[in-house]
């Protein structure tokens, strides 16, 4: 679906500079753009790229419309522009209503006009499904389960049970959603499970990526709020609490009870511990470990960036000797003070 420089400055509100009549179909990265791309340009390790491209337009700021050799649509936010523009010009291919014939959809299930129920679906007693839902193969609805409008619901996912999901939302292949939380007792005999008695509430405009899970609430609900991005891979334990626009990485892990705050930003294979607080706008850097609460916005990391291994077991090795070091300089001090 191709559209003009012109048409696309007007209706996203940036500035052109080059030819408003050429036109663009497609998008592709610097590198490898040609006549008829959009690419864009907001991190300055592609500086080269940026400038030896061949697009027929880039998004970039207006400090790096210089170093641009063809046409520059200015924006302060080109990564949110050329993600717009990517909607526009490679749409979703529409899908038909209907449910196919294999389909297991129980008598009290209810389902408004438009939705689409792919192949070997099974929908459970007193679920509500609203308009306009695809439902791919295999996939697995469980009773009381409430789908909102213009949600996608990609293969195989499953929703355990007692799980809401509001309006146009997006679960990827594999996803489990509202399954038993990790809950134990200990008695003389062994563990004892414990029955996980909430449910999963899950807002507008959220996506979840393939094969995370998320569990139901043990007693009180876990809730993940609107606008809410989960990568691939992610596990969230029963009865957390994710405020709205957080971003979570691929195999990160929230522990039961956690409660993370709005707009932040967890990088992937990060560990939170269960019962902890996190304000609204933290960062946590990838593979940091949390364990206890964070009260105040900023950026927060835990782990080492890989170096050569010789130079990695040297300082091992130094940090093995840290105690000793540290009995030492005691013994130092101590000796000083007597001698004065």
């Amino acid at each position: 679906m191709a559209r003009t420089l012109g048409e696309l400055a007007a209706q996203f509100g940036c500035e052109l500079i080059g030819d408003p009549a050429v036109s663009v179909s497609g998008v592709a990265t610097l590198a490898n753009a040609g006549d008829g791309d959009l690419s864009f340009f907001a991190n300055r390790n592609y500086r080269r790229d940026l400038q030896s491209t061949r697009a027929s337009v880039v998004v970039a700021c207006a400090r790096d419309a210089d170093e641009c050799p063809v046409a520059v649509l200015i924006s302060d936010e080109p990564y949110m522009i050329y993600a717009r523009v990517a909607h526009l010009l490679h749409p979703e291919p529409a899908v038909t209503a209907g449910v196919h014939e294999s389909a297991c959809i129980a008598a009290s299930a209810k389902l408004a006009n438009g939705v689409h129920v792919s192949a070997n679906v099974s929908i459970c007693e007193d679920t509500v499904i609203g308009e306009n839902v695809v439902i791919g193969p295999g996939a697995v609805i469980g009773q009381r389960c409430w789908i909102g409008d213009d949600t996608k619901i990609l293969a195989n996912v499953t929703l355990v049970r007692d799980t809401t999901l509001g309006k146009r939302c997006i679960v990827h292949s594999g996803a489990v959603l509202g399954g038993d939380g990790f809950g134990n007792a200990m008695s003389e005999s062994g563990w004892v499970k414990v029955p996980q008695v909430g449910c999963l509430r899950i807002g507008d405009d959220v996506e979840i990526g393939s094969n995370t899970t998320i569990d139901r609430g043990a007693i009180d609900d876990t809730v993940l709020g609107n606008g809410v991005r989960v990568d691939n891979l992610v596990q969230i334990g029963h009865n957390v609490r994710v405020g709205d626009h957080t971003a979570i990485a691929a195999q990160a892990g929230v522990a039961g009870s956690a409660i993370i705050g709005q707009r932040c930003k967890i990088a992937g294979q990060t560990g939170i511990v269960g019962h902890i607080s996190i304000c609204d706008d933290v960062i946590v850097g990838g593979a940091t470990m949390i364990s206890k609460d964070i009260d105040e916005p900023g950026f927060y990391t835990g782990s080492f960036p890989g170096e050569a291994d010789r130079e990695w077991k040297r300082k091992v090795a130094r940090f093995r000797r840290l105690g000793e070091l540290v009995d030492r300089v005691r013994a130092l001090e101590e000796a000083v003070k007597d001698d004065n």
